[in-house]
């Protein structure tokens, strides 16, 4: 079917070409807030983020949080959450969800435990774990009376 002709056309060091042609991994990167919706009673500014990074796999929150702050003034980084981010198909653009709380209570008040302890604010949980509890359980099945306690 002519297949050697195709595969004639490609093979000269064409290789070297194609790669210039990429950009090269520059730290580069453009966001857009849409949907922004200033919400009071949860005590945080809500949008939809939408990055464009071309050459790049993707950008690091915290690169993208530190670029919110300047564009809208946040005094401290921390309050600024940022997830749910997906990739386009192709990359070069991702979309993803994000919060600016007006201070860390607020944000500690209303964020689910998970994000907090993602963004390093959570608590940890104290008590035993789940093995040991079960042993204790199995070790006092053992005993009879007083020494359930000691068990």
């Amino acid at each position: 079917f002519g297949s050697s002709h195709f595969f004639s056309s490609r093979r000269g060091g064409h290789l070297s070409s194609l790669l210039s042609a990429i950009p090269a991994m520059t730290g580069e990167f453009t966001i857009r807030t849409r949907k922004f919706k200033q919400n009071p009673l949860l005590g945080r500014r809500q949008f939809v983020l939408d990055v464009i990074h071309p050459g790049m796999a993707n950008v690091s929150k915290k690169d993208l949080a530190t670029k919110l702050a300047s564009m809208y003034k946040v005094h401290d980084s921390q309050c600024i959450q940022l997830f749910g981010f997906k990739t386009a198909f192709g990359g070069g653009r991702s979309t993803g969800f994000g919060l600016i709380y007006e201070n860390l209570d607020k944000m500690k008040k209303f964020e689910p435990k998970y994000r907090l302890k993602r963004a390093g604010l959570g608590a940890e949980k104290a008590g035993a774990g789940r093995r040991s509890k079960k042993d204790t359980k199995n070790r006092r099945k053992k005993v009879r009376g007083k020494e359930k306690t000691k068990a």
